[in-house]
């Protein structure tokens, strides 16, 4: 009897910590960590800007990151929905729903390598989230000494603005993981002052800071089908600023991949992108 109720608790144990079969992605860059951590399959639905890996695209779509749809992620019987730490009170909403959640924090590098390692203990793998952990660090630690004795360029990275005008600037600003993957390459941002994530900048500020590199995407939102010639006319846009030295320099770019956007594993891939743009002789 006693070896019959030992049985029956461990049994009731394991099922309460097995990890969780049908996963509710809230956020492309959760969608890239939960593929990388080897849990492709277990990935039930996922936002409509989930492009990456490729087999993302195939999944049941449950809206996006600030207006997902409720009924949709409860209708697909997910085990956990996990979601970046956002304003909008989804993890209550969620819960409300009687359904799991995690949220995670991924604001910064640091914070992004915790979100792996949470991600990782709450389904299982946490050997595959120390080794994407120790992956990532070391490829950027690579970057970051090639860096480190060639000059510091001043740049700025725009993410937003109004389409085809040089108005409602917003940049990349001190405390966003990206200032942090612009340093490691070796730049300098010009907003590194900036306390909030992605402040609102007028012109007459970037004229007097004088980037040496831009880097724009303000005109793609949508990183899909984005045309040679639409990047084109973001260049043109800033040549018509011809005091500033990235524009005499040529270094204008036009960027419209989710590599600069979504802070999951592939910070690596915009890590050495940005390293080109900065450093296009070295070797």
């Amino acid at each position: 009897m006693v070896r019959r109720a030992f049985l029956f608790l461990a049994a009731a144990t394991a099922l309460v910590a097995a990890p969780p079969q049908r996963i509710v992605s809230t956020a492309p860059s959760i969608t890239e960590l939960l593929y990388a951590l080897g849990l492709g399959e277990r990935v039930v639905g996922v936002t409509n800007y989930c492009h990456y890996p490729p087999e993302a695209r195939l999944k049941p779509k449950i809206g996006d990151y600030t207006s997902p749809n409720l009924e949709a992620i409860a209708a697909l019987k997910p085990d956990l929905v996990i979601l970046q730490t956002n304003p909008i009170r989804l993890a209550e909403r969620l819960q409300a729903l009687h359904l799991k959640t995690l949220e995670i924090n991924q604001d910064n590098i640091a914070a992004l390598y915790n979100s792996f390692r949470v991600a990782g203990a709450a389904t299982g793998t946490e050997t595959e989230a120390a080794r994407l952990i120790d992956s990532v660090r070391g490829k950027l630690a690579q970057i970051r000494q090639r860096a480190s004795s060639l000059p510091r360029t001043h740049m700025m990275f725009v993410i937003g603005r109004t389409p085809n005008r040089l108005e409602g600037l917003v940049v990349v600003g001190k405390a966003s993981y990206l200032n942090e993957i612009m340093e490691t390459a070796g730049g300098e941002n010009v907003f590194k002052d900036a306390p909030a994530l992605y402040p609102s900048v007028p012109l007459e500020e970037v004229l007097a800071r004088n980037p040496q590199v831009i880097v724009d995407m303000g005109d793609h939102a949508d990183t899909e089908n984005v045309t040679a010639e639409e990047g084109r006319r973001v260049v043109e846009l800033w040549q018509r600023m011809s005091s500033l030295d990235a524009v005499k320099q040529h270094r204008v770019f036009a960027v419209a991949s989710d590599i600069f956007v979504v802070p999951g594993p592939r910070i690596v891939n915009a890590a050495e992108a940005f390293f080109g743009m900065l450093h296009p002789n070295a070797k």
